[in-house]
């Protein structure tokens, strides 16, 4: 019994953890919440062109993981401005690879998304 609750106390606590850690997402890194109104009008569209299931969850995976990706972004930063706002090719070569791991992402869903939906509007 005590397994359960102690399991159930480190989920909880994670649960708040992961609210937190959307909130000031939100709130500070205006492209978070652009991408997640992206993702809104991405998951709406998904159901106004017909698709089939699996290509409706291919599309909304991978929107999501671009949520993904600009989290680790903003993790990123966070952790490299903690330790030094200063200039270091270290730390421009840390917030560029973040960045360029976002974009890459939004780059396959924009792939995903052409592959998926223009044979279907045309």
């Amino acid at each position: 019994m005590g397994y359960i609750k102690r399991e159930s106390a480190r989920f909880l606590d994670r649960c708040v953890n992961t609210w937190e850690g959307l909130v000031i997402t939100w709130v500070d890194e205006a492209s978070f919440a652009q991408w997640v109104v992206l993702n809104i009008i991405s998951i709406g569209l998904t159901f106004a062109i017909p698709m089939t299931p699996v290509e409706r969850a291919l599309i909304i995976g991978f929107g999501l993981l671009v949520l993904v990706a600009e989290l680790l972004n903003t993790a990123i930063e966070a952790a490299i401005d903690r330790i030094s706002l200063d200039y270091h090719d270290l730390s421009k070569k840390a917030k560029d690879a973040g960045c360029a791991a976002v974009a890459l992402t939004a780059l396959t869903t924009l792939v995903i998304w052409l592959i998926i939906a223009v044979p279907k509007l045309l």
